[in-house]
């Protein structure tokens, strides 16, 4: 298989298991604390990446300055920004924080220009400049709402919060592959260590430890951890080690369109005019920064 199609099976299967994930987090959300829930998950995935290493004898001995980095990347990919979205879900719909983080084509761009010195073109401006109309759109009625109810304005900051530790997570994820550090354990330790962050925090600030047996939270934990982080993350990362930050974040374009499909059909989100023109707008937004669509042809074409 060349390069080119594992690049497509890459960019495939995050696009279509996040489109879903964002909902299976709902039946996480209810007795156990959001924060809790987090740690589960990725003490689970983590569990279960450091077993499949070692059955297959992947590296798993790495310096403490190397566990430094896969603590880092913990905190910011699997710990710090679940955590914010788990609590941003418990008043927005799944398929809305799906379209805040379909902007890290934009957010991957800018911090890896900053600390990996990749490059930005006035393709990425133009393509940020779009999205951000485009999601301002779909968020109109939200932002209607924002001085009669405060907790969808807080639900909204703290998804863009979760944005921005989510884009700092992959820039070191380049980063520390860009060093020959191996994927998978680099990923296996760093859920382990976000799992540890989110429940240590927890523990500080007197956080609730309870579990739930429930059927629908046992099934939502284990496709999470197993689909949502294991596979989604294991793709998604491989891409943006191979072809940088900000054209990797391309896998997050289409995951809005599956998210707010599922959204609609089992949240019954209401599309109001404003989001059909938002939608399509951050889309070309996102499509223009990854240089899909070209407006310089376009231009000739008009000329």
């Amino acid at each position: 298989m060349n390069e080119r199609i594992q690049n497509s099976f890459l960019f495939i299967i995050p696009t279509l298991i996040w489109g879903s994930t964002w909902y299976a987090i709902k039946f996480q959300l209810g007795n156990v604390d959001p924060l809790m829930s987090v740690s589960y998950r990725f003490f689970l995935a983590g569990a279960i990446l450091i077993i499949f290493c070692l059955l297959f004898k992947h590296t798993m001995r790495f310096s403490y300055k190397i566990h430094l980095l896969f603590v880092l990347q913990g905190i910011l990919l699997f710990g710090m920004n679940y955590w914010l979205v788990y609590l941003a879900e418990q008043h927005l719909t799944s398929g809305l924080i799906a379209i805040i983080f379909s902007m890290a084509v934009i957010t991957n761009a800018i911090f890896g220009a900053v600390f990996i010195r990749s490059e930005i073109t006035w393709k990425i401006a133009i393509g940020g400049i779009l999205a951000i109309l485009g999601t301002a759109l779909l968020f109109k009625r939200e932002i209607g709402l924002l001085f009669n109810k405060g907790t969808v304005f807080s639900a909204i900051i703290m998804s863009f919060a979760a944005l921005v530790l989510a884009s700092l997570g992959n820039v070191l994820s380049a980063y520390s592959q860009k060093r020959k550090i191996p994927l998978l354990p680099a990923n296996a330790f760093s859920m382990m260590y976000g799992s540890l962050s989110v429940f240590i925090v927890g523990l500080i600030i007197g956080t609730k430890i309870n579990f739930e047996f429930s059927f629908s939270y046992l099934m939502s934990l284990s496709y999470l951890a197993v689909f949502g982080s294991i596979v989604a993350f294991s793709s998604y990362l491989k891409i943006i080690g191979r072809i940088g930050p900000a054209k990797g974040a391309y896998a997050t374009v289409m995951v809005p369109i599956v998210a707010m499909i599922v959204s609609t059909v089992f949240e019954s989100y209401e599309w109001q005019q404003s989001a059909l023109a938002g939608l399509p707008i951050l889309i070309i937004g996102n499509l223009v920064a990854m240089n899909k669509i070209k407006p310089e042809k376009l231009f000739k074409q008009w000329k």
